[in-house]
């Protein structure tokens, strides 16, 4: 994602003298993060972050673009636009412009906002600084605790992840974000009991929105319990037929079900119903991992191309360039080496034309290392593979991103694996995402490679019950894993 270019400074200008007046309506209540804006932007900033809180990201829209239409330096309202926007192009848009004002604001706010900035950098680490720093500072903000919870979480870090969410519940039992993250923390490190009881109280604080029903549904998913799941999606769709996550969800419990089709026509409903692009994209992107999980490349690629067009009209580099990416996964797995590569050159060139930031496209030419060496690693070429994945690995490493890391460690272990290293494959494999179940499966041929039938039909059976949401990886490899285990 992406940080702010030189932007939009002559809007500071003319709204100086109304900004003397803005920051003396700066809200500091009893150690919380103050919100910088005039009155009537603050009770639209308030009634949209109440939405967005509970998921309701379409519906809070309306009334952030309210908030900094009536105080157009208004960098949190921005902030928060910016998640609401249904395109990544609108997201980045509305980053710079919070980004551009982020000196109007409070001194918690603007740490807020440039958390979000290095975030969307890949600077994991310089984020939890920065989000440190806010829970310093505001120590009795529950928003604050959250932010840096889930600054722990998507570095795979869950129990201080927990901790984080713990204190900000502590700090008003009536918040329900934490809640729904403690669910899905818990859930990760597998403490289904512990995962079901947080989404219980989540339920119990907003019963009459989806998402409660929603993050439970994708529990009962990644149990194994099909029926149940698809009960509990339903019941989010009686809050909001429009809740576009559970008509995924609908449709990823009907992949697993072998309903392919069925799960098609959900997504169909979903697409009829969408309000706006964003929505159709996502729509097509389950289409893809449905064809995907099915065995039928070709109609997967019909549906990256839709989506593509959708970003093409309106030239969102970012998302053209992610699709493009899919593009080149969906034929590297389908053995189109050349086609592959061609799509994630492709990738790069686009986002190179753009007018992205450059720590953003520093992200995907990284990518496209990584993708080279998949690419080299598929021809046999073992010693470009490894080129590309120790230069891969040292840029990595100066960004300090332990998410990417565990990308590198992945490369290496799928090199020592095509090397037949099986030891080797197993330490690297073990240290990448333990989220992306197709590691599972490579390390299920690494222990059948070492003669261990046990523990490969134990790794090929995660890998194919591993029930992720609406996942790639897990489609290209489902059946195979399914098919390896019961063979054993």
């Amino acid at each position: 994602m992406k940080k702010h270019h030189a932007i939009r400074y002559a809007l500071i200008v003319i709204l100086s003298a109304i900004l003397l007046t803005i920051i003396g309506c700066a809200k500091k209540e009893d150690g919380k993060i103050p919100i910088t804006t005039s009155e009537g932007a603050r009770e639209h900033f308030l009634q949209g972050r109440d939405l967005f809180e509970r998921l309701q990201v379409q519906e809070s829209r309306q009334y952030f673009e309210r908030a900094v239409a009536e105080d157009p330096g208004f960098a949190m309202g921005y902030l928060l636009l910016s998640f609401a926007q249904p395109s990544n192009k609108g997201f980045f848009e509305n980053l710079d412009k919070a980004v551009a004002l982020v000196d109007n604001a409070s001194d918690g706010e603007q740490l807020w906002i440039l958390g979000v900035e290095a975030g969307t950098n890949a600077f994991a680490m310089k984020q939890r600084e920065l989000y440190q720093k806010l829970v310093a500072l505001y120590p009795n903000d529950e928003r604050a605790h959250n932010l840096l919870g889930n600054n722990y979480f998507g570095q795979q870090e869950y129990e201080p992840a927990i901790e984080e969410y713990k204190r900000a519940t502590e700090i008003d039992p009536n918040f329900s974000p934490p809640y729904n993250q403690l669910g899905y923390a818990h859930r990760f490190l597998g403490n289904y009991a512990e995962a079901e009881k947080a989404f219980q109280k989540y339920i119990e604080l907003i019963p009459d929105d989806p998402n409660p029903y929603d993050s439970y549904a994708e529990l009962l998913m990644k149990m194994g319990r099909y029926d149940e799941s698809i009960g509990n999606y339903k019941k989010a769709l009686e809050f909001n037929p429009n809740f576009v996550a559970s008509h995924v969800g609908i449709a990823a419990n009907l992949n697993f079900k072998g309903e392919h089709g069925q799960a098609r026509k959900e997504l169909q409903k979903l697409y009829d119903m969408a309000r706006n692009d964003g929505e159709r994209r996502a729509a097509h992107f389950a289409m893809t991992v449905s064809y995907v999980d099915q065995g039928d490349m070709k109609k997967a690629l019909e549906e990256q191309d839709k989506q593509y067009a959708l970003a093409e009209k309106i030239n969102d580099a970012s998302a053209m360039a992610g699709d493009l990416v899919a593009m080149g996964d969906i034929l590297l797995e389908g053995g189109k080496y050349d086609q592959a590569q061609a799509k994630y050159q492709k990738a790069v060139e686009v986002m190179e034309a753009s007018n992205l930031s450059e720590e953003v496209k520093d992200q995907t030419r990284r990518g496209f290392l990584f993708n080279a060496s998949r690419v080299a690693l598929k021809k046999k070429d073992l010693a470009a593979a490894k080129a590309k994945a120790e230069e891969y690995r040292q840029q990595v490493e100066a960004i300090d991103n332990p998410f990417q890391t565990r990308l590198a460690h992945q490369l290496l272990g799928m090199i020592a694996l095509e090397a037949k290293h099986y030891d080797t494959a197993l330490a690297e494999l073990g240290q990448a995402n333990q989220q992306n179940p197709y590691n599972f499966y490579r390390m299920a041929l690494a222990y059948e490679g070492k003669g261990d039938r046990e523990k490969a039909k134990e790794f090929f059976l995660k890998a194919a019950n591993f029930n992720a949401l609406n996942s790639l990886p897990q489609a290209y490899i489902r059946s195979k894993a399914q098919k390896m285990a019961e063979s054993i």
